[in-house]
């Protein structure tokens, strides 16, 4: 969702700078920040008080390219960022994601930097592009580890109290066996039990029955987060026995990333954030991808603002849900899970039987072993 600022004074006051201020008022909070992705790109214009443009305050700038790219993808319609991003290439030379090799190789990997990347990879050049990916690689490599280690502790089974153990880890422990095993020597005098013998639960090994698991991602800029990782948590899921992942990526237009699920970096690569949201239209792409519905989860990654028909977009999710699909619509796929969403849209996919949630990766794993392993 880009900013939506519909008071004519706000607007002058984000047109002509702070000097507008005392007569303009003072802006709110995203209008602020839109103020300073404004400031820190046509503040380098030293000739702009000559021509009447705007001018902001004397304090610098703390905004990093990759905040810049980050902030206006989120404040502005995509007209908008398309300008900005042209004035900041042609009209200042601010090339250091976009055009500069040895800076872009001098950066940090860091989630941030992966957001603008994927942002602005439509304007670099081959050479440019191949040290991106790298950086991409990089970091999508740190979020896999993460992520890959909470999936695998959601798929792995349950404690089997029944049976014992010989491998003696922590999260196998059993208490009550321990104590009961060595009772015998317990030592009255310093009131301390001496464990010779540990005790530990085995694990019963659940294999699941082939699963579908579609996720349907809403490539819309606001959803860079939710993007990033919804791909790694598809590669996670890729590796499970018994899962079958599918990746759709969608906008107005749907794309099925599924050949690449094993590789988010090239899926990643793929993805073409912004332009509209046609959700209906992703839902009936997945209607067709269902072929046995009792072992079909259908996971909506959006914020919900359809561009398509509304109707269509409940009529589709109420047939998958009668014909026997899990239906999980996530308002937010991140490590924060904050969710930002159109609510009215979303109760009305509850009515029909949709599961909606914010969910952090973790939590996303968590439910999905809940539904298949049950």
């Amino acid at each position: 969702m880009s900013l939506d600022i519909p008071d004519p004074l706000q607007r002058w006051r984000l047109l002509l700078g702070e000097p507008a201020e005392p007569a303009c008022g003072v802006l709110g909070e995203d209008a602020q920040a839109a103020d300073a992705a404004l400031e820190w790109l046509y503040g380098r214009d030293g000739d702009r008080a000559l021509r009447g443009e705007r001018s902001g305050g004397g304090g610098a700038s703390q905004l990093t390219t990759p905040d810049w790219i980050n902030d206006i993808h989120r404040l502005f319609p995509r007209e908008v960022i398309e300008r900005l991003e042209r004035d900041a290439v042609e009209r200042f030379g601010i090339d250091e994601v976009v055009t500069n090799l040895e800076v872009l190789e001098r950066i940090a990997p860091s989630e941030s930097l992966l957001r603008a990347v994927l942002h602005t990879k439509h304007l670099m050049n081959p050479q440019v592009l191949a040290a991106a990916r790298k950086l991409v690689a990089e970091v999508v490599r740190r979020i896999m580890e993460r992520l890959a280690t909470q999936v695998h502790q959601a798929f792995s089974g349950t404690r089997d109290r029944r049976r014992r153990s010989r491998r003696q880890i922590a999260s196998n422990f059993d208490f009550r066996r321990t104590v009961a095993a060595n009772l015998h020597r317990f030592d009255p005098a310093s009131r301390k039990l001496y464990v010779q013998q540990p005790m530990f639960f085995s694990r019963s090994r659940r294999q699941a029955e082939p699963w579908d698991i579609i996720l349907l991602i809403d490539q819309s800029g606001s959803m860079v987060d939710s993007v990033i990782h919804s791909a790694v948590m598809a590669a996670c899921l890729w590796q499970l026995p018994g899962m079958r992942t599918h990746l759709i990526a969608f906008d107005t237009d749907v794309v099925d990333l599924t050949a690449d699920v094993a590789d988010p970096v090239e899926l990643l690569m793929k993805v073409q954030l912004g332009g509209g949201t046609d959700i209906a239209r992703a839902v009936a792409y997945a209607q067709g991808r269902v072929v046995n519905p009792a072992r079909s989860v259908v996971v909506l990654v959006s914020d919900f603002y359809e561009g398509g028909s509304d109707g269509d977009l409940v009529r589709r999710v109420k047939a998958l849900v009668e014909s026997g699909a899990k239906v999980l619509g996530l308002a937010a796929l991140d490590a924060q899970a904050n969710p930002s969403y159109d609510r009215e849209t979303a109760a009305r996919l509850v009515k029909v039987g949709a599961h909606i949630a914010a969910m952090t990766p973790g939590e996303l794993a968590a439910w999905l072993a809940e539904k298949v392993l049950a």
